[in-house]
């Protein structure tokens, strides 16, 4: 389970993240425009940079108190892979394993889990954005952690390897995710809880069987274009 507590984040005298709460438990899509801090939220949430002021939850761990025990809690998918390009994918997943103190069965496992088993040998510059995006995953999961954060994992991918995408992640259904997205289509499909960050705010937060998902893209357009709240 992920708590979010009244998370601030100031850059200066510029307000990023604004009061943003919220509860995830299950896959909750957070949708927003370019510069919605979106991608602010998920580096606080992993511990990557701290909260002005706020905190979070992560299964328990509070995130100022404990940001040791929150990186042993989370994986992290963003839209940029940090892979080592003139290492293989095996390679790449051996060397992470073994900074989380992890076995090789599992890098296999794991490597059959996103599909990539037949291409374990060949060097990650050689894959395309979708196989960088499920090798990420799967270096995401390594540790086994309960909660995974996803930001923007479908970006730069074309209809084939957004399907693939989206396939490996209906399977993280015993993991609470929380995925960052601008694309309505793809963020409601896996999805139990969607909210809308605009400005740094959370404008809307509501269970999927609270809303009307024919209507919804038309109310995210509303919302990102005007100032009414939704909770």
């Amino acid at each position: 389970m992920l708590e979010v507590e009244a998370i601030v984040k100031d850059f200066g005298y510029t307000r990023a993240l604004n009061e943003v709460s919220f509860v995830a438990s299950g896959f909750k899509t957070i949708f927003g425009p370019n510069g919605a801090g979106k991608t602010t939220l998920i580096k606080i949430l992993s511990t990557v940079m701290a909260p002005s002021s706020g905190t979070a939850f992560v299964n328990g761990v509070d995130l100022n108190k404990d940001p040791v025990g929150v990186r042993s809690q989370v994986g992290v998918v963003s839209h940029k892979s940090y892979f080592y390009n003139k290492l293989t994918a095996l390679e790449n997943l051996s060397f992470y394993a073994g900074l989380y103190e992890v076995d090789m069965e599992q890098v296999h496992t794991l490597l059959s889990k996103v599909g990539l088993s037949n291409r374990r040998f060949d060097l990650v510059e050689d894959f395309s954005r979708g196989m960088k995006q499920r090798l990420s995953i799967a270096r995401a999961l390594l540790h086994d952690p309960p909660v995974l954060l996803l930001d923007e994992p479908y970006t730069g991918l074309d209809l084939q390897a957004s399907e693939m995408l989206r396939d490996t992640l209906s399977e993280l259904d015993s993991k609470t995710v929380l995925m960052t997205t601008h694309n309505t289509e793809r963020g409601l499909e896996l999805c139990d809880s969607v909210s809308i960050l605009k400005e740094g705010r959370v404008v809307f937060d509501k269970e999927v069987d609270e809303i009307d998902l024919n209507e919804f893209p038309d109310t995210y357009r509303s919302l990102v274009l005007n100032s009414a709240t939704h909770r």
